[in-house]
């Protein structure tokens, strides 16, 4: 089937970056938050993301204008009822992405594709509580999502062939690559880099390590662009944890149990960059080292 409208659950970081190369690569995008004022934050994120494309001279003012004005945004869930595809890009809480599905259903065309942008959670767990499960899939895009290249393509157990390769399409034509990934607990990205992070932690937690040596030590002895707490931050800590615990539960594994320092730091609410703390405190000019 033909994609030409997409309806955006969530003008958070994820949300307003999808709206962001749904827009550019011709979609007409329809952003919803159940806040006024995070869809107009958005919009001034997504305006000034494309402002600096165009410094860069990766698109045109006209490209960039174009994009604008193909996003629409509203505060009624119930008016993305009759888009194509929708992507919901809410918090990681699966209560929160079943609660949006429910509202969404009984306004939904039969033909719409419905996806999540869940890191972790199960698709066919989720898929399995709406009308569509073979027309449900994980559409899991990187963060910031103009920039990263990579988009994890999620099957559930009932995906349709058709629903697949129609998101396939719809990757290539935003100009990214899809990896296929298996409905396994935090997919393929997750899976590896979470516990990484995690043992990171750990290695503060025991004091092998302070912040800056853990972070200088990754990226300059294995050449990562950031540093593994660094990145948690930038993620954000309440996230990290969410998905470790995805992961010790849905695979029962000691090795995937959270760090208590990362729970401490959350149960703080020192989740990173968007709190103005984490692992380094954000709130002067130059970040400094929590720990």
């Amino acid at each position: 089937m033909t994609i030409e409208t997409v309806g955006i659950v969530g003008a958070g970081q994820m949300g307003n970056g999808i709206a962001h190369v749904f827009a550019l690569a011709g979609y007409e995008v329809l952003l919803n938050d159940i806040n006024a004022d995070a869809l107009e934050k958005a919009l001034a994120v997504i305006g000034k993301n494309l402002d600096r494309q165009v410094s860069r001279e990766k698109i045109s003012q006209a490209d960039r204008d174009a994009a604008m004005a193909r996003i629409k945004t509203t505060t009624k869930l119930i008016e993305l009822g009759p888009t194509d595809l929708v992507i919901e890009a809410a918090t990681e809480r699966e209560t929160v992405k079943q609660a949006i599905f429910e509202d969404l259903l009984p306004h939904l065309k039969p033909t719409t594709i419905l996806t999540s942008n869940t890191s972790s959670i199960s698709i066919t767990r989720l898929a399995s509580r709406t009308d569509r499960p073979e027309k449900f899939m994980g559409f899991h895009f990187m963060n910031p999502v103009p920039v990263m290249q990579l988009v994890e393509l999620i099957r559930g157990i009932a995906t349709d062939k058709e629903t697949y390769e129609t998101l396939l399409a719809v990757v290539d034509k935003l100009g990214k690559t899809a990896a296929s990934a298996e409905d396994f607990p935090a997919f393929i990205v997750n899976r590896i880099l979470m516990p990484m992070i995690n043992e990171a932690v750990y290695v503060l937690y025991e004091g092998v390590g302070n912040v800056r040596s853990i972070d200088e030590s990754l990226k300059l002895g294995a050449n990562h662009p950031m540093g593994p707490l660094e990145l948690a931050d930038f993620i954000g800590l309440d996230t990290c944890l969410a998905i470790m615990n995805v992961l010790h539960d849905g695979l029962a594994d000691t090795k995937y149990r959270p760090c208590p320092l990362l729970t401490k730091y959350v149960e703080a609410g020192w989740l990173g960059r968007k709190t103005g703390r984490g692992f380094y405190d954000y709130r002067g000019e130059v970040p400094v080292p929590t720990r």
